[in-house]
């Protein structure tokens, strides 16, 4: 008998990797798919980078590490928070892993009992409430709807919090909307937070450095005894596929991390890391100039989606990804008949029509929106936004 364990029956696939797949499976029959759905820098891994990773397989860094991850990257990492961030941590306190997605879901398995609840800001990323349901917690979603810029206040979050909250997942710049929380808004957060001690606040700020305007906040610099900061090097350094994250925590978390990880993966690979401490220790100009293009790629993406009928388009602050809301869409047919009831059907509406990949807000908790991410040419962002025009205007 296939019986899967119930853990595993009550988790949804991510709709992310599932578009990415199908718009995979079009582009294997030949079929010309232009990808907006991944959150994928298209940019090459920096050449110190490279160089730093080849030498660590010349000079042997093939053995186990320690599970949290080498001193020496550590090190580094306390360097960045410090000199960047203006926050001291030590290496104890910091846990390396398998990409910043395993730090978030050690963060929660680490922290989360059953029935505990997880506040989570609505939209949000697809595996935060997934990884929620994984520890036995109760997600508490609270509306950030595009009227308020995507982003909750501090009486939303004051009125959400009971005495079973555990912990709040917060990810500024956000994926999907790429809003980010200023700093005054951050304080008024943490001002809330710190009235409730038990509360843990679950820092996700792996878009840290892809802010238009301005300077990105931790929430730590106002309780850095309640903060656990989520980061990596996927985003801003283009090493998606090193699989290297980590996070800093108060030193009783990353202890409990640290056991927790020594059980299901060990240390991450020898060389990613030896990798990401090239990265922080060299020259940052390729994270600026990866920056000033995705802004210009926003700023296009942002007057391309103003000629879509029915697509109402915030300007983000932060990341790679516009969410503009759709509903006035939902209801119409296209001339061959396709209906459009939601942003479910827009999306695949627009991948099969227009060939071009987005995903739901659905599967970000606001089904009245889609989410398209600009981490890719502007040629492209040109033909895609010309083909979905295109489609959207068939739609009667």
């Amino acid at each position: 008998m296939e019986q899967v364990s119930t853990r595993l029956a009550v988790l949804s696939p991510s709709a992310t990797l599932a578009m990415s797949q199908k718009s995979s499976e079009l582009k294997a029959q030949g079929v010309d798919v232009i990808s907006l759905s991944l959150g994928e820098p298209d940019f090459n891994t920096p050449d110190n980078i490279k160089e730093a990773a080849k030498k660590a397989i010349d000079d042997n860094f093939s053995f186990y590490t320690p599970v949290s991850g080498y001193m020496s990257l550590r090190n580094a990492i306390c360097k960045k928070l410090k000199e960047e961030n203006g926050l001291d941590y030590k290496p104890e306190q910091i846990i390396c892993a398998n990409g910043a997605k395993q730090a978030v879901c050690n963060a929660i398995l680490a922290l989360i009992s059953k029935g505990d609840e997880v506040i989570i800001p609505t939209p949000y990323w697809v595996s935060y409430s997934e990884m929620v349901k994984l520890a036995e917690g109760t997600n508490v979603f609270v509306p950030a709807p595009a009227s308020q810029d995507f982003k909750i206040t501090p009486a939303q979050l004051e009125a959400a919090i009971t005495d079973k909250t555990r912990a709040i997942i917060l990810c500024s710049p956000s994926n999907p909307t790429g809003a980010v929380y200023s700093e005054a808004e951050i304080k008024g957060l943490a001002d809330v937070l710190a009235k409730h001690p038990r509360v843990i606040v679950i820092a996700d700020e792996i878009y840290e450095h892809i802010v238009y305007s301005g300077k990105n906040t931790s929430i730590a610099k106002f309780i850095k005894d309640q903060t656990v900061i989520i980061n990596g090097v996927s985003k801003c350094y283009a090493m998606t596929g090193w699989r290297l994250g980590w996070l800093a925590a108060p030193l009783w978390i990353a202890k409990a991390v640290n056991k927790l990880q020594g059980q299901y993966t060990s240390n991450p690979s020898s060389i990613a890391q030896k990798a990401a401490e090239a990265a922080y220790l060299g020259p940052q100009d390729s994270v600026e100039a990866m920056r000033v293009q995705f802004q210009k790629r926003r700023d296009l993406i942002i007057e391309l989606a103003k000629g879509v009928p029915g697509f109402e388009t915030r300007v983000p602050d932060g990341a790679f990804y516009i969410f503009p809301v759709v509903e006035s869409l939902f209801g119409k047919k296209s001339s061959k008949g396709d209906v459009v009831n939601n942003a479910d059907d827009l999306a695949m509406y627009l991948l099969n029509v227009a060939h071009v990949a987005c995903v739901s807000g659905a599967a970000f908790g606001d089904p009245k929106c889609i989410r398209m991410s600009y981490a890719t040419s502007e040629d492209q962002i040109k033909e895609a936004f010309k083909r979905i025009k295109a489609a959207v205007e068939d739609l009667k």
